[in-house]
Order: structure tokens, then sequence, then C-alpha cells
């Protein structure tokens, strides 16, 4: 494993790590799915394990993934720990679990952290996001108060943002501009590109980036058929129809899979390599469920040649485009 600077910050990080959304378990809050179906606690926590022993030291998670779930399977599993680094997020909650509603008041945020390190049994959270704050809670100012505030109390090492997928990205801008935070989360992957100018411009000024969505919700797993199915329980059955699928698949096998035969790896591999060929990017957050996922994300890395991460990224304008439109219309 291969470790990266965080931004300024005195973090270094795996350069690959695990995404805890799908450990969180089948959660729902009325009758939107959250989770990414049923999962096996013991599973999770081997998972956990076995990532740790392959040298992943940064754990991604939120209080809103399995509705803190995830967060207490983390502090079962690792508790106050100073061998790993727990990022996790706030912003997000169920009412009367019948409906999501996002809270980013100042009283909000330092209860919620109160309670996500509860359930991490940790002293402090090494890295803490405002889960896809928009511009006008940034403005209103009290998201970052209380960020501040939890900083100065040692509640919180550093802080950032986990921007919005679907977005020009004001939010980074205003980061940006008023020197706000260290680091960033943001969707970046072969097919999503587009916060690409976000992630060299967060490079140069010193504030580290987290990528995720790495497989596009296994898109980019090479597993992924127009015949595949999702159980109710999870979000996919709602975002990955067949007609994306099909339109995805079509261009893999034609522009992407021939460099997997020519770097002897698999798909995933070729998808993480891609990312980290940015020395922008301080970790790649696959989510993870099993054991043999760590090995799959970690064991396949490659280094790729300068044109062929060129190429990768002109395919972004010159043939991603109508699967991103249509991703963006699904939602």
């Amino acid at each position: 494993m291969q470790y990266r600077k965080f931004g300024n910050t005195d973090l270094m990080v795996s350069e690959v790590g695990f995404g805890c959304w799908a450990i969180g378990g089948a959660a729902s809050v009325g009758s939107i799915a959250i989770g990414w179906g049923e999962t096996d606690d013991k599973v999770s926590q081997h998972a956990l394990l076995t990532a740790k022993d392959a040298g992943i030291n940064f754990f991604d998670t939120a209080d809103f993934y399995g509705l803190g779930h995830a967060e207490t399977l983390l502090g079962r599993t690792f508790g106050n720990s100073d061998q790993v680094l727990i990022a996790s997020k706030v912003g997000q909650k169920s009412v009367n679990n019948e409906r999501i509603e996002i809270d980013y008041s100042k009283q909000y945020i330092i209860e919620a952290c109160e309670k996500s390190l509860q359930r991490l049994k940790r002293d402090t959270i090494d890295f803490h996001q405002l889960h896809v704050a928009r511009l006008s809670h940034l403005q209103q100012g009290e998201c970052i108060e209380a960020m501040q505030l939890l900083q100065q109390q040692g509640k919180i090492r550093y802080w950032g943002i986990s921007l919005i997928t679907f977005d020009p990205f004001p939010e980074a801008d205003f980061m940006f501009d008023h020197s706000f935070g260290d680091g960033f989360q943001l969707v970046f992957n072969i097919i999503n590109q587009r916060a690409l100018p976000i992630i060299l411009r967060a490079g140069e000024a010193g504030f580290g980036v987290i990528a995720r969505m790495p497989l596009q919700f296994g898109l980019l797993t090479g597993k992924m058929s127009a015949t595949s199915l999702f159980p109710p329980d999870d979000h996919r059955s709602r975002r990955l129809v067949p007609e994306l699928i099909a339109a995805t698949q079509e261009i893999l096998h034609d522009k992407v899979m021939p460099l997997t035969e020519y770097y002897q790896t698999h798909l995933p591999g070729l998808a993480l390599s891609f990312i980290l060929s940015f020395p922008e990017v301080s970790v790649v957050i696959p989510g993870i469920r099993t054991p043999e996922q760590v090995a799959g994300n970690t064991a396949h890395l490659v280094k790729l040649e300068e044109a062929d991460t060129k190429y990768l990224a002109s395919l972004y304008e010159e043939s991603w485009q109508p699967v991103m439109q249509l991703m963006e219309k699904i939602g």
C-alpha cells in the first residue's frame, strides 16, 4: 500500500481507502432506500479488519449511512485506535423515519458530532465533512462556525465538505475563496470527470481530495449487464436502469477494456489506477462489503502511462456525455 499526504494536514492516508456506505445495511427512510441492501455485520467487520491488514488506514463513513449503523460497526471494530483514520459526515437526518431532512444549524452539527463520536467510540474524528451542503448553507455560516468550534475543542482534527454530484460546484469556490476547511470529497471516475477542475485547483491550494464513487455504483466493475436487477432496499434499483447500463457497457467494451488487457489488470483496477494517476487525489474510496472486495480493490493497481491517462480523460467529452446526461436525469 502506498500513502499520500492529505493536503496541507499532517494526515498520511492510504491511497486506497474504505468506503463504508454499503456496510450500513438496508436502511430506508419512508419508502426511499438509502442503503445497498442487506449485509452481514460479521462479514462487514471481517472486511474492515482485512482492509487494515492490507494497509488501508482511511475509513470514510457518515452518520446517515445505515442511520448510524456504519459508524457503530467502525466503533466496534476499531474503537479509539490511532492506527486508523476516520472520516465522517453530518447534515442529513431522518425525521420520524418518514422523510429525509437536511440540517446545517450550529446546534444540530455539534449535537450530531457528539453522537457520532459515541458510536465510533473515539475521542476525535480525523476528518469531518458537511454532507453535500449547498452554497446557501455555507453563506448562512452556522455550519462553518460549528465545524470551527468542534475543531477548536478537539472533537474533530480537520474538516471539509462532501460536494454534491451534479453541480457546477459553487460550494468549492466559496471554500477556496475564504480558505475554509482542509479538504473535499467529490465524485470522480472514468465516467464522471466533472469535478476534475476542482481536483486540480484543490491540489494547488493545499486541500486534500477524497475521490468517491470510483466504480460509479458498480458500472465500472465489469459485472453489470442490462438484465442486472437490484432489490428494492438497494438504492441502485432506482438509479441503474437497463438503458444506462447498456449505454455504459457499450463504451467500456469498445474504448476502455482494451487497456485492461494491455496492463494485465481488471476493469476496477484500471478505474482506480486512473483516479490515482492524478497526484492531487489524496485517497480513493471504493465501497467495500467483503474481504474479497478488499483484495479486488488493492491488488490490481497499475501505473498508467501518461498518454493513457490523457486518453481516458479525453473520453469524458468525446464519449461519456450522453451517459452523464442520463445519470443526471435519473438522479
